[in-house]
C-alpha cells in the first residue's frame, strides 16, 4: 500500500485545483478519478470572469483563444419573450468542459500529483481506499472532488444528495448554425425553479435546462419546447445529469476529510456558476489540509476549511433568499417585468458573472423592495386579483 499526506478523489475543476494547491505546499498528492481524460460533463462551459480570477491564481493561467471563446453579448428571456438584450455586457468566456477539465487535469498530474484513472473506488476507510483492480491508497487527508454523485459524500453521510431539493438538467450539443449570432441566450422560464441556457461555442452551441428536480414533472418536455425555441437540431439525444444547485452541504465533510466543488452542492442557483467555486473550494480545502498536516493535526482539516469556505456558503445562502423572489408564481411576474424594465437587475446579474459584486452588494436593493414583494405575496395567499 503506497501512503500519501493527501488524496484527491477526482479531477475536475476542483480536485485539479485542490492537488496543485496541495503540490505548492510540499504534499505528496495522489488523484484518484474513476475516468480517464478527456472526458465528457455536462454543462454549459460558461467561463464567468471569477472562474477567470480563480484560474489565474490557482493555475496560473490566462483565458486563451485555443481554449475559450469570448462573447460580450447575452440575451435574456422568460417563456421566449425578449427581457432584455445586452450588447455591452462583461466579456464571458465559453469553453468546452471535455478539454478543459483535461487541461487542469494535465496540470495538476505536472505539479507532481500521481495520477489513479480508469479505475472506481470500491472501498473507503478512514486511512485508505481500494480501487477496483485492488490498488490500495493510503492517505493522512482525502478531498473528495468526485461530483454530484460522490461516493466519498455517499460514504460520509449515507446519500451523496436529497433528490427532493437538488436539481436535474438536460443538455445537447447542436451544430452552430450560420444564421445565429454568437449571443449568449439564458431563459428564466425554461423549466421551474431553473433556466435554460444556449452557449455558442466555436462549432457548435451548448442548449441545455435545469431546475429543481422535484418541480419539474417532465422535464423532457421542458427540453424539447426550449430546443425548438432556439432552433436546435431535433434529432439530438438529450444528456441527462443531476445539478448540485440550491441544497449545498452545510457541513462538508468530517475531520481530515473534505467536499468539494459539485460533491459539496457549491453552485449558483442563480447564475449557475459553479466552475468557479469547484476551483475557489478546491484551493480552500487543500490549504486547510496542508495546515492541519503542519500542525500534526490531520482531523483539524475540516474546522480550517469551514471557517475558509465560509464565504462562499454565505453567498449561497443569499442566492436562495433570491431565489425565493425570481421563482414562486406569487412574485416570479414582478421579476420578469422588473428585468424587462430594464433597470438596475439586469446590470446586477451580469456584474455578478463578471465577479465584479455578490449577493451581499444588491441586499440593500432587495432590502428596499421586501414591503412590494410581500404585499404581492400576501395578496396570492388570499386570493385576492386585480380589477378587471
Amino acid at each position: 500500500m503506497k501512503n500519501y499526506d493527501l488524496i484527491v478523489v477526482g479531477s475536475g475543476p476542483a480536485g485539479s485545483a485542490a492537488a496543485v494547491t496541495a503540490c505548492k505546499h510540499g504534499l505528496s498528492v495522489a488523484i484518484v478519478d474513476k475516468a480517464t481524460f478527456p472526458r465528457d460533463k455536462l454543462c454549459g462551459g460558461l467561463f464567468t470572469g471569477r472562474s477567470q480570477k480563480a484560474m489565474r491564481a490557482i493555475f496560473s493561467r490566462e483565458v486563451s483563444d485555443d481554449m475559450f471563446s469570448t462573447c460580450d453579448h447575452i440575451r435574456f428571456y422568460a417563456s421566449g419573450d425578449l427581457l432584455a438584450d445586452v450588447k455591452d455586457a462583461p466579456p464571458m468566456h465559453l469553453t468546452m468542459r471535455r478539454d478543459f477539465d483535461a487541461m487542469l487535469h494535465g496540470d495538476a498530474v505536472d505539479a507532481g500529483a500521481e495520477p489513479y484513472l480508469g479505475q472506481p473506488i470500491t472501498e473507503l476507510s478512514d486511512t485508505a481506499l481500494t480501487l477496483r483492480d485492488g490498488t490500495t491508497l493510503g492517505f493522512k487527508t482525502l478531498i473528495g472532488a468526485d461530483g454530484v454523485n460522490s461516493f466519498v459524500a455517499r460514504t460520509l453521510f449515507g446519500r451523496p444528495f436529497d433528490p427532493e431539493t437538488i436539481g436535474f438538467g438536460l443538455e445537447i450539443e447542436t451544430p452552430l448554425v450560420p444564421s445565429r449570432d454568437d449571443a449568449v441566450e439564458v431563459d428564466f422560464d425554461a423549466a421551474q425553479w431553473g433556466y435554460g441556457w444556449a452557449f455558442p461555442k466555436r462549432k457548435t452551441v451548448t442548449v441545455g435546462v435545469g431546475g429543481i428536480n422535484s418541480r419539474n414533472a417532465d422535464m423532457k418536455a421542458n427540453m424539447a419546447a426550449y430546443v425548438d425555441q432556439t432552433n436546435s437540431d431535433t434529432d439530438l439525444k438529450y444528456k441527462g445529469q443531476y445539478l448540485p444547485f440550491g441544497d449545498y452541504k452545510k457541513a462538508p465533510g468530517r475531520n481530515h476529510i473534505l467536499l468539494v466543488g459539485d460533491a459539496a452542492g457549491l453552485v449558483d442557483p442563480i447564475t449557475g456558476e459553479g466552475i468557479a467555486l469547484a476551483m475557489e473550494s478546491g484551493e480552500h480545502a487543500a490549504n486547510a489540509a496542508a495546515q492541519a498536516l503542519k500542525l500534526g493535526a490531520p482531523h483539524k482539516a475540516y474546522k480550517l476549511y469551514m471557517k475558509a469556505v465560509g464565504p462562499i456558503q454565505r453567498s449561497l445562502s443569499e442566492a436562495r433568499l433570491w431565489r425565493m423572489i425570481m421563482f414562486p408564481q406569487a412574485t416570479h411576474g414582478y421579476f420578469v417585468r422588473t428585468f424587462k424594465r430594464g433597470s438596475w437587475l439586469p446590470m446586477k446579474y451580469l456584474q455578478m458573472l463578471a465577479g465584479e459584486a455578490e449577493y451581499a452588494d444588491i441586499r440593500f436593493a432587495l432590502i428596499q423592495r421586501i414591503p412590494k414583494l410581500i404585499w404581492r405575496l400576501t395578496k396570492h395567499k388570499l386570493g385576492f386579483r386585480q380589477p378587471g
